[in-house]
């Protein structure tokens, strides 16, 4: 602790040792139930992002053949993991009742994280905006329009950047490069090499930094400011980003219907999504509450390194703390969460809806790794594993939690969900070397 402000919080909030200690912490979101505070966000925003990612369906299916199947839609499958819950049960000797799914964002086409969600829609909002007001499209028009060279040089006098530890950086650029956009992404430096290396061969502007990710997005929000021709996508405020992510809620629960997977009182859903600065979890957060109410229990999973987003819902400070201000390094294999100050905008939203956080050691994710290609076959990066714990956290740290929300005696009919966010386009050298460090 560096100041006395902070050793105050010490006092205050006892889990704050554990957290500057790297121990892994279960922390739970006693604000959970009270009433949303006041914002400037609502559900018809993601119906609005929603009617929107359909008008780009004919067009997304033109440049990106891989969507022909399902018909322009980016979206992913829910999977039962049987034997990957036999091997947790094991390995962390501890029971998980009910089902486990995994939510397979790791295979979104385009850009394969859960950035391909939001990401991808902040830019294609951006291009119809541009194109609606020029007068060169219109809302009616079959976007497919946008695939011609008319288009793609319309948006070359366009540039659109974003700061980013890797996959919203990919998806952007990916996106950006396809419609015709200048992109330039502020990489970290904790942001994976081949990240960087695709993101310029599919012709981006790669920056690097050796600062972390909260100083990759404040220059490259400061040189958009400078340009009037370019679009910032804000990884810590953008609402566009935030209703892109929450549009996954209500397709998950046409796909849970589907499969005859019944949420109410007697059938809690629990779902655990690893956090960065907090957007795609948060947006993904927010839609799920919204539909499904006090019957669906949401975690958030951070490294032990990079916890902001516990750090600031702890603490009630949300971007006013870091974990630099507690001891922390802010170093970690989970690129993708290595973030060390939460998003003020989702911080504040998700102080009354989600149940809690919990944090992760490094080795863990890699010993998760191992045991999804071992019982699964099934590779997603390290970040993604950080969702793996969040039942054995639950079962072995949160029985409070079920006894104070009535859930003890229902959790044989609970539905776990273990959102994968990122992991197919890890190349197949950088994927062995993972491997190696992995230890059962």
């Amino acid at each position: 602790m560096k100041n006395e402000r902070n050793h105050e919080l010490l006092e205050q909030y006892p889990q704050l040792k554990e957290l500057a200690k790297k121990d892994t912490v279960f922390w739970e979101n006693t604000n959970r139930m009270k009433k949303p505070k006041t914002m400037h966000f609502t559900m018809s925003e993601v119906e609005d992002a929603e009617e929107t990612l359909q008008r780009f369906s004919s067009y997304l299916k033109v440049v990106f053949p891989e969507l022909v199947k399902s018909d322009g839609l980016i979206e992913s499958t829910i999977e039962e993991m049987a034997e990957m819950k036999n091997a947790l049960e094991q390995r962390y000797d501890v029971s998980i009742p009910g089902q486990l799914l995994l939510k397979c964002d790791h295979n979104l086409p385009i850009s394969g994280s859960i950035k391909a969600r939001g990401g991808i829609y902040e830019v294609l909002k951006h291009a119809e905006r541009l194109a609606l007001a020029s007068g060169k499209l219109k809302v009616e028009d079959d976007y497919v329009v946008l695939a011609t060279e008319a288009f793609q040089s319309f948006f070359r006098h366009y540039t659109i950047a974003v700061g980013s530890t890797g996959n919203l950086g990919l998806s952007i650029g990916i996106m950006g490069k396809k419609l015709g956009f200048n992109v330039v992404v502020h990489m970290s430096s904790d942001a994976k090499k081949w990240k960087k290396d695709l993101l310029r061969e599919k012709g981006a502007t790669v920056i690097e930094y050796e600062a972390d990710y909260s100083v990759a997005v404040e220059q490259g929000r400061q040189e958009a400011i400078q340009d009037p021709m370019c679009h910032f996508i804000d990884d810590e405020n953008s609402k566009d980003l935030f209703a892109g992510y929450a549009v996954a809620a209500k397709r998950l629960k046409g796909q849970l219907e589907k499969a005859n997977i019944t949420v109410n009182s007697a059938h809690p859903l629990f779902v655990y999504l690893p956090c960065g600065v907090g957007g795609g979890p948060g947006g993904v957060a927010y839609g799920l509450r919204e539909l499904f109410g006090e019957h669906v229990h949401i975690f958030f999973a951070e490294p032990v390194a990079s916890p902001c987003m516990t750090l600031g819902l702890m603490t009630g400070l949300h971007d006013e703390i870091s974990v630099e201000d507690i001891g922390l390094d802010n170093k970690t294999e989970a690129d993708g969460l290595a973030v060390g100050r939460a998003s003020k905008f989702v911080g504040k939203v998700m102080d009354t809806y989600i149940s809690g956080c919990y944090t992760v050691k490094d080795e863990e994710l890699f010993t998760s790794l191992a045991l999804a290609m071992e019982s699964e076959e099934l590779f997603l990066e390290p970040s993604a594993h950080a969702g793996m714990f969040g039942p054995i956290q639950l079962m072995k740290n949160g029985q409070k939690y079920l006894e104070k929300h009535h859930l003890t005696d229902k959790m044989e009919q609970a539905t776990h969900i273990v959102w994968a966010t990122g992991g197919s386009m890890v190349p197949k050298e950088m994927r062995e070397d993972y491997l190696k460090q992995t230890t059962l």
